[in-house]
This record gives C-alpha cells, structure tokens and sequence, in this order.
C-alpha cells in the first residue's frame, strides 16, 4: 500500500515501469507552503479489508493503510479468514492454532494530529490582547476534538488495531526510530522467532506525515525538497549533484515472519529468508548523519557477520538514498568503508526517488523490493540521476531498472537521532 499501487504487484510493476508517485499534494490544500507536492496514497476504499470499515472513520491514515496491508500480507501468506473468539478474524490453519504465538512487531509514527479543530480552539479562546484565554481554549477544544480522533495520535494505534481485528495475542510492539524504524521492527521481529518466543509475526510499517504539521516541520528543518514544483516528479534525486531534499511519501508494508519448520508444517508460500540484521546509533547529532559515516557501516557490518557472508556476496543494496546533500555522501562512504574494493561494483539504488519517503513505513517497503528483485532477477533504478555528484561514485543504477542476477540483498535504513539498521535477505533455498 504506497503511492504507486495498493498492492504488492502493481507498486512493483509501476516502479519498474519508472513511474513516479511524486505529484502535487491533494490531501489538503498546500498551495501557500515552501512544498507543495507528496507522494501520497490514492484514494481507496477500506471496507474489503476489514470487518467494519465505519469503526475506522476516526482514525489515521497509517491505521486505515496498515489494516489494508496486513490482510493482504495474512491472505498471501495462506491464512483464511472466520470469526474468532473475540469477534475478530482470526487466522487458521491445518493442525490447530495458537494466537498467544503470533506476534505484531510495527514500525510507526504519531497519527494526525486533530490540528484544524486546535486551530478553531485557540482561536476561539484568543482574547483582544491576542492572549489565549484557558477556559475559551479548553471549552471549545472539549466540544469539537473527537475522544477517538485523539486516542488515535498515538503510535502504538496501528498494532492495537491489527491485534484486535485479527485476535493476535503474542507480543505486540511499535517500534518508534522514525525513518529506520519498520527495518528494526521486521529484524528485531525475526530475533523473536529466533529467541522461541513467537512463531510468527505480522511485521512492517506504517506512517503518514503528509499534513500541514508534517509539512512545516519538515520544511523547517530544510529536509524536504522545495523544487521543481512544476514537475513535482524529478524533485527527489538521490546521489544527484543538483539533490535538494526528500520528498514525504506515506504508505504501509507488513510482512508475515514465521519460524522456518512452522511455516514447512503448514505448506506455506516462502518469499525469503531474512539472514542478517544490524543495528547501531551514531551518537552524533539529532538530524545530522556522521560525517565518517561509522554508525551505517557498523549496522551494514553487524547485518554481514549476522547472515555469515562476505561483501562480495551481496548482489543489490537498497539504499537508504533520500536525496539530502549529507545523507547520501555518508552512505557512499559508509559502503566503500565495509564493502572495500567491491563497492564500486554492487549495484546499489534508491527507489525514494519514485516512491518518496515513507518515514516510518520505509524500511518495510524498501526490503519487500529487494525480496521482488530477487525473484525478478532485476533491481530498480535510482530516477532523476542524471548528473551524478563526484562524492557519490558507485554503481547507482541510474534511471533504467537492471536484469542482473540477485539472490542476496541489503536494504539499509538511516533515522532522525542517528539510528541505523540494516538487513540482509535472501532466497529461500530448501
């Protein structure tokens, strides 16, 4: 569920055809902001993904994507669907089942904030001196903001959700490291099944900031790019000199991880396997990435030892790529200091260049291409790279996705505070 496609296939199909999600922003009226344009979610319709589509009329964007992506993650993965104990729909499969044993691990950030109804509060509660008058503030905010509209700020809302739609009762955790956070909530996800405390877990990411808060913080911390409005598409360029920013994206990916002979026991479809995961903080700056780029190399390194392989065994890396002037430089850096002299021959793209950003729902839908690279043999470009930076010199795949072949991938994923995880996938061998 992104902006270019509600599914799996047809996202897939639209990146490889180069299509762009990138256009100007619909979802509220931007016109007067530094940015004007998102890759944002088409409009859908909820209802065949969930039980009742009318209970979610109040929650965010990121709930509302998050249901949608993980019916289509629990159908594909061979779960039908019936009425559970609790009213949910539960999964089922041959041999019996244990709800208490499947787990949601999300990556994910703050729902909507009910921004116009605090605007119309303050307001209204606005004395002749321009001072904010409490009792004003507090009863009109107290008669228009909704209590579920409120609730459904929280980051943990998404998995609260899935758990109760579908009656999941192992661990249920939300995983809050803003862009790299739905990588660390699939890696940690699979440690769990590792460490026997779950069979499977729903895992991913969801997240949307396309608002006007969103936005002007975004804009504020000069992160996103303010340009070329009349062709929003070629605004975000990763590893291109003229980059200027990223471009906020919005969207969900889950994945089902399940405990290997579980998933032999049940017959179940196997994409891949994931084979290594690496996670380290720079302990630098709360925006700025290392300029050594040590804390990317030391997660891409961990991911390496984790998965017992070598550099030149890699065959694609999904880059982190925003298409911010420092973040891409370090990340050149970062994989030139573990890869050594086979950097410059692994090919590496940023598909944030079609896709945007999906802050939180990143990692996830970054790591589902490099599982659909493997079994296509072929790995997207990096769009809009058409004067590639002298500072960001390996093999960015510029422009025309590549037929080559891939049976191990990397997908890296960076943060705000100096977050950094990284994982390797794999094809399933028997």
């Amino acid at each position: 569920m992104n902006p270019l496609g509600p599914t799996v296939e047809e996202s897939w199909q639209n990146l490889l055809a180069g299509k762009s999600g990138i256009r100007p922003i619909f979802i509220f009226e931007a016109s007067t902001f530094p940015t004007t344009f998102a890759a944002q979610v088409p409009d859908f319709d909820l209802s065949p993904y969930v039980r009742d589509a009318a209970a979610f009329e109040q929650a965010g964007r990121n709930v509302r994507f998050a249901m949608a992506a993980a019916r289509m993650a629990i159908e594909d993965a061979g779960f039908a669907a019936h009425t559970g104990p609790y009213g949910g729909v539960l999964p089922r499969m041959a041999g019996g089942f244990d709800p208490a044993r499947f787990g949601i691990y999300l990556g994910s950030g703050e729902g909507i904030v009910d921004f116009i109804t605090l605007v119309t509060a303050i307001a209204n509660g606005t004395r002749a001196d321009n001072t904010v008058s409490t009792v004003g503030f507090a009863e009109t905010a107290l008669r228009q903001c909704n209590a579920m509209r409120e609730l459904e700020q929280e980051p943990n809302m998404p998995a609260n959700h899935l758990a109760c739609e579908y009656g999941l009762e192992g661990p249920a955790y939300s995983c809050l490291t803003a862009c790299a956070a739905s990588t660390q909530a699939i890696g940690e996800a699979a440690d769990l099944i590792r460490l026997g405390r779950a069979d499977l877990m729903l895992a991913g990411g969801t997240h949307s900031m396309i608002h006007p808060l969103g936005v002007t913080g975004f804009n504020l911390l000069t992160a996103i790019s303010t340009e070329p409005k009349a062709e929003p598409w070629r605004a975000s360029r990763p590893f291109d000199r003229g980059r200027a920013g990223f471009v906020l994206g919005e969207g969900s990916t889950m994945l089902v991880l399940e405990e290997l002979e579980h998933a032999r026991a049940r017959g179940a479809k196997i994409w891949g396997e994931i084979a290594g995961y690496g996670s380290s903080a720079d302990a630098y700056r709360m925006t700025d990435i290392h300029p050594e780029g040590r804390g990317p190399a030391a997660s891409m390194q961990m991911a390496l030892e984790k998965a017992g392989l070598r550099p030149e065994e890699i065959d694609y890396i999904s880059a982190h790529g925003t298409g911010t002037t420092e973040n891409d430089k370090v990340e050149t850096l970062a994989v030139k200091l573990v890869f050594g002299e086979y950097a410059c021959k692994v090919p590496i793209s940023s598909v944030k260049s079609q896709l945007g950003h999906l802050i939180a729902a990143a990692g996830a839908t970054e790591l589902m291409t490099c599982i659909l690279a493997i079994r296509d043999q072929i790995v997207p470009a990096t769009m809009n790279l058409d004067d590639p930076d002298p500072l960001c010199d390996l093999d960015y795949v510029p422009n025309t996705p590549r037929k080559t072949p891939v049976e191990v991938c990397m997908s890296n994923s960076f943060g705000f505070g100096g977050q950094n995880d990284s994982l390797v996938v794999r094809r399933f061998v028997p």
